[in-house]
């Protein structure tokens, strides 16, 4: 889902949780890392997102059950940008940007919401139209500020580092400037793909040549593939001593400690280790809010752009095929409780996974046609098997951030929405 979604995942202020590292060099979902409430809409560019209006909100649950949180929310999300981080955004933007940026006054500053991924937020901060660079400052960039931190601040150290790598070799955005809460990034005219695109064939392969790029690539990073079950091991640790104290949150968890989710983590190593599985360098939050349509591209091959690094690290090759599957299902521009919808029957079937595989061996370079046949075969078993760890990986992500998020988003809904799919897919691929 986000660093996210979520990246998987609007924005209000506070923020997420997805940052870990397990001090092998690996980043944690911190960050838009999004499956995202108040991302644009499905084709929206980022602009037309901000003259979006939150639609008022069910006052029920899901299940058209009673239910307070969602009650909470019938009004729909905020879309406001409190003065607090108006006067951070404006001081961070005068003294990292500099040249115009420091002509102006606080008064005539704009910004506003972009994005609010289920773990950063996220704002466009722009010159008023009546100024212009003196320099090559930019006229606009995107602020993202880092929401609640699991793993400790060595994991944004690390995704600073990558994130500037990523960006000299233009694989990502510029980077502007760096501190403590945050960075502000380069703004790209584009438009944030949709769920519904990832199945289009076209964009599909696109996406999986990008993928397999970002796989071919060595970075100064740690090469052991620890990120995955040392963050879920980390977070299954975490809930195991949770106490919610809101009564939602207390029905909705205790129905899901009924899954023995313990035992269940042991299945799944078991399962994992007997999945063979290249280690290369994963972007591992592979969903629509990640993903540019560049504008001016439309009609190009190369018309798409990887955003979102914070959980990505050397990791097992089919989780980012399974992850990637698994965003198939879920929408996070749904402007009312729990502020996302999910198809399970959207998950990619045989065919739309072959055509996504064949497009990724491509761009690898290809296989010799006496071995293709079971390679694919092979893929697909790994990718399935590995969009399991997806499931369980975010569905704990999920509870956690219903303890400590400030982000309007129905995380313990999505965190049921993940283990129940992740059971049913489990008779299917296991």
């Amino acid at each position: 889902m986000s660093i996210g979604f979520l990246a998987r995942k609007i924005m209000n202020s506070g923020p997420t949780v997805k940052c870990m590292s397990d001090g092998a060099g690996s980043v944690g979902r911190c960050v838009e890392d999004e499956a995202v409430p108040n991302r644009p809409a499905c084709g929206d560019s980022l602009m037309a997102a901000e003259e979006r209006h939150a639609r008022s909100a069910s006052p029920r649950g899901v299940n058209g059950e009673d239910d307070s949180e969602a009650e909470s929310h019938q009004d729909g999300r905020n879309v406001d940008v409190d003065r607090e981080t108006r006067k951070r955004a404006f001081s961070w933007c005068r003294d990292f940007l500099s040249g115009s940026w420091k002509a102006i006054s606080e008064h005539d500053f704009q910004i506003q919401i972009v994005s609010g991924g289920l773990s950063n937020l996220l704002y466009m901060c722009s010159l008023p139209d009546d100024v212009q660079p003196t320099g090559v400052e930019p006229p606009r960039v995107l602020l993202r500020i880092y929401g609640a931190i699991l793993q400790g601040v060595d994991s944004l150290v690390l995704e600073s580092v990558m994130f500037a790598i990523l960006a000299e070799r233009e694989l990502g955005p510029h980077l502007y400037g760096i501190f403590p809460e945050g960075r502000l990034e380069q703004y790209l005219p584009s438009n944030r793909l949709c769920t519904e695109q990832l199945g289009l064939p076209e964009i599909s392969a696109e996406i999986a040549s990008k993928m397999a790029r970002f796989h071919g690539m060595m970075m100064p990073f740690n090469k052991e593939p620890k990120w995955l079950f040392a963050t879920i091991d980390r977070y299954m640790e975490q809930v195991k001593t949770i106490k919610f104290e809101r009564e939602a949150h207390i029905k909705k968890f205790t129905k899901l400690r009924k899954y023995d989710l313990p035992a269940e983590l042991e299945n799944l190593r078991s399962l994992l280790a007997a999945t063979p599985s290249p280690v290369v360098f994963c972007h591992n939050d592979v969903q629509e809010g990640n993903i540019l349509m560049l504008d001016g591209r439309e009609n190009s091959s190369d018309k798409l752009m990887l955003i979102d690094f914070e959980y990505s690290s050397y990791n097992y090759r089919g989780f980012d095929f399974g992850n990637h599957f698994c965003e198939w299902i879920y929408d996070y521009t749904y402007d009312q409780w729990p502020f996302y919808k999910a198809k399970v029957e959207n998950y990619p079937n045989r065919q739309q996974q072959l055509h996504f595989i064949r497009h990724y061996l491509s761009e690898k370079g290809g296989v010799a046609p006496a071995d293709q046949a079971r390679i694919e075969e092979d893929m697909i078993i790994e990718a399935n098997r590995f969009a399991l760890a997806s499931h369980f990986l975010w569905g704990l992500w999920s509870i956690i951030q219903a303890k400590i998020s400030k982000i309007e988003f129905g995380y313990m809904d999505y965190a049921q929405h993940r283990f129940d799919t992740y059971f049913k897919q489990k008779k299917l691929f296991s």
